[in-house]
């Protein structure tokens, strides 16, 4: 393959939204011409310290783009799709990749497709710390075109996972079930045992049938996630939340994860300290802690 057909290949990207998630894609990915926008000034600031072309406004930034990565926050990304539909070119793809319930998927897609550009489900399936090596999972009648289009963009691991918009979702969502819930058990569990005294002892016990990772390290790792991420995470929980309602399953033990990840995440820690039994006595020591939910 020519320099010139590489060149043809490599998909003209613009990035919405400019968390965790954008930033660290666009630094490691350093996509040539790429462009940005966000809502938020110091983040339009922050693109253009990460190499990012801003526009006057969105829909110069969207004019010409092939491949536009939605990364904005749960709550706004139906809104996103919504607002920036009429402004993005014919035959565009716009890749979801919010953490969003199935349903919210569905009626951003409805949005994108009105005006004949291609919507495609990602799910992110892991902290995007990795960078472009991040497991991507795609779904919607477009998905095997989405999976060339993120691999030219320089994504290691990318896998379609059906033609029905919702379905990446869904696989995250209910994955995080289960990692979020356990973050959420661990706070409760080692916020209670430190109070009553007994933490080293439940956490030996809880060693004896676990010998993976020790559950002092495993406590400190999930609380760590919570206090520096517990606002994104909550956001995520509320969809899994709202999709579980939707499917008519009963929602009550992540309605309670939403609960602790929004108030650890609140209480503005995002520089936690390093061990474990410090991170409890800040949480306890933050007048905005009140220990229930």
């Amino acid at each position: 393959m020519s320099a010139q057909d590489s060149e043809t290949k490599m998909p003209k990207v613009a990035l919405i939204g400019f968390g965790e998630a954008g930033e660290t894609f666009a630094r490691a990915a350093k996509w040539e011409g790429a462009k940005g926008w966000d809502i938020l000034p110091e983040r339009r600031v922050a693109m253009t310290k990460s190499g990012l072309t801003l526009g006057e406004d969105c829909g110069e930034v969207l004019a010409t783009a092939d491949v536009i990565l939605s990364l904005v926050t749960a709550d706004q990304a139906l809104d996103a799709a919504r607002e920036y539909a009429p402004y993005l070119p014919q035959e565009a793809m716009w890749l979801d990749m919010n953490s969003v319930a199935p349903q919210t998927k569905a009626m951003a897609a409805e949005a994108i497709e009105a005006v004949n550009v291609r919507y495609v489900d990602v799910a992110i399936m892991a902290p995007v710390d990795v960078g472009l090596s991040v497991p991507l999972l795609v779904a919607g009648n477009k998905a095997d075109d989405a999976v060339e289009k993120l691999t030219a963009l320089g994504f290691t691991d990318v896998r379609a996972v059906g033609s029905t918009v919702g379905r990446a979702s869904a696989i995250k969502l209910c994955r995080s079930i289960m990692v979020k819930g356990v973050e959420a058990l661990t706070a409760e569990m080692v916020l209670a045992s430190s109070q009553a005294g007994v933490l080293d002892e439940v956490l030996s016990s809880l060693d004896a049938s676990m010998k993976e990772q020790s559950w002092a390290e495993r406590a400190d790792y999930n609380l760590d996630r919570m206090l520096k991420h517990g606002g994104r995470r909550a956001a995520e929980m509320y969809e899994a939340a709202e999709m579980l309602r939707a499917m008519g399953t009963s929602a009550a033990m992540s309605d309670q994860t939403v609960a602790w990840h929004a108030q650890l995440g609140g209480l503005d820690m995002t520089e936690p300290p390093e061990t474990l039994s410090a991170k409890l006595d800040a949480i306890r020591a933050t007048p905005d802690f009140k220990g229930e939910n």
